[in-house]
C-alpha cells in the first residue's frame, strides 16, 4: 500500500487530511513539524509528502530541502495559505511538484495525490510516451512516428524529465543543478538554449509541448 507522510502542525487539518488519505486507499502517517517528519523519515519509507509551510521549530521549506538533499524523486506536496507568487517561486525552487492553497476541497487533494504518484511510477518505470513520442531511458532512444529523433544525452535526459512530471514547474536552477553539475560555464541562457533545441527537434511530436512558466521555468504539457 502507498505510505503517505502527512506535515501540518494543525491537528485538525493533518487528522482530516489524514481521513481522506485512508478513505482513499492509502496508508497515512502526521507529523507536526518538519523536524518530526525528518524523524518519521529514518524510521519507515515513504512514497509521497504532503506538508504545510508555516510550522514551529522547522517550516516546510527548511524541510524539503533537507528531504531533496537525500532523496530527488519522492513526490512533495504543498498545503498552505501562502498564496503569493515568491511562496510558490521558493517551493518549486527547493524540489516541490505541486502546490495546494489552504482551504481546499479533500476530493481535490486526493485527485492531486494520484496525479503526482503516476507521474512518479512513470519515471520509475523507465519508459514514456507522450502521444506519438516513445522514449526508453535505458536505451537512451526517443522514437516519433517510427522514426528516431537525434538528442544529445543532456537533451534526453531534460525532455524525460519534463515528460516524467507533466505540469510541474522545474527553474532553471534546478535543471542546472541534475544536468550540469558543476559545469562552471553553465548560465541560465544555457538551459534556454537546450530548451529551443528540444522544441526544434520534437516538432513533429503530437503529444505534449513545452511551456515557458515566466518567471519560473520550463513545465511539459500533455495533449
Amino acid at each position: 500500500m502507498v505510505k503517505i507522510l502527512v506535515v501540518d502542525d494543525d491537528k485538525t487539518i493533518n487528522s482530516l487530511v489524514c481521513n481522506a488519505l485512508v478513505g482513499g486507499g492509502y496508508e497515512a502517517c502526521g507529523c507536526f513539524n518538519g523536524k518530526h517528519a525528518l524523524e518519521a523519515m529514518e524510521n519507515s519509507e515513504f512514497d509521497m509528502i504532503i506538508t504545510d509551510v508555516m510550522m514551529p521549530e522547522m517550516d516546510g521549506f527548511e524541510f524539503v530541502k533537507r528531504v531533496r538533499l537525500t532523496d530527488k524523486q519522492i513526490p512533495v506536496l504543498f498545503m498552505t495559505a501562502l498564496d503569493d507568487k515568491p511562496s510558490k517561486q521558493l517551493g518549486y525552487s527547493i524540489g516541490i511538484d505541486d502546490y495546494v492553497v489552504k482551504p481546499f476541497d479533500c476530493d481535490l487533494l486526493l485527485l492531486r495525490v494520484g496525479a503526482l504518484l503516476r507521474r512518479a511510477n512513470i519515471e520509475r518505470s523507465r519508459e514514456l510516451v507522450a502521444g506519438n513520442l516513445r522514449m526508453n531511458k535505458d536505451e537512451h532512444t526517443a522514437v516519433c512516428n517510427g522514426g528516431e529523433i537525434a538528442l544529445t544525452v543532456r537533451e534526453f535526459d531534460i525532455l524525460f524529465k519534463l515528460l516524467s512530471f507533466p505540469k510541474r514547474i522545474f527553474t532553471r536552477s534546478q535543471l542546472m543543478e541534475e544536468f550540469w553539475d558543476f559545469d562552471s560555464s553553465a548560465t541560465s541562457r544555457t538551459v534556454d538554449v537546450y530548451i529551443v533545441k528540444l522544441r526544434e527537434k520534437t516538432a513533429k511530436c503530437d503529444g505534449f509541448e513545452i511551456v515557458t512558466v515566466h518567471g519560473l521555468g520550463y513545465k511539459a504539457v500533455i495533449k
